[in-house]
């Protein structure tokens, strides 16, 4: 899994790219996640437009940023949730969980 990471109208973009498997990834992105924090932006959204797959390790990737966050008084929102990646969170109950949008736009207007 490969991150970029954007700004939009105050609210960070992390745009996720390619398997949600563990390993490396989830502490890069664990460590990026910090840092945001460390710099007070605590409005994040995660694009899962380009996840083409995700496992449980994938899942504890965001759970761990979900608590990370909150635990720091921010928010996380999910947009752009493919099939296979959207049917696990729902297996999962996860989807009442995590705040899920279906598109970047409706994430961002829900933050400002």
């Amino acid at each position: 899994m490969n991150f970029d990471v954007t700004e939009e109208r105050g609210v960070i973009l992390i745009i996720l790219n390619g398997e949600m498997v563990g390993g490396p990834d989830a502490t890069a992105l664990s460590e990026k996640l910090h840092d945001l924090i460390t710099d007070n932006k605590k409005k994040i959204m995660l694009d899962m437009s380009e996840v083409r797959w995700m496992n449980s390790s994938g899942l504890g990737i965001l759970i761990g940023a979900l608590n990370t966050i909150r635990k720091a008084d921010g928010n996380l929102k999910l947009f752009g949730l493919t099939d296979k990646p959207r049917h696990l969170l729902k297996i999962t109950q996860l989807d009442k969980v995590f705040d899920i949008c279906q598109t970047k736009e409706e994430a961002i207007d829900q933050f400002v």
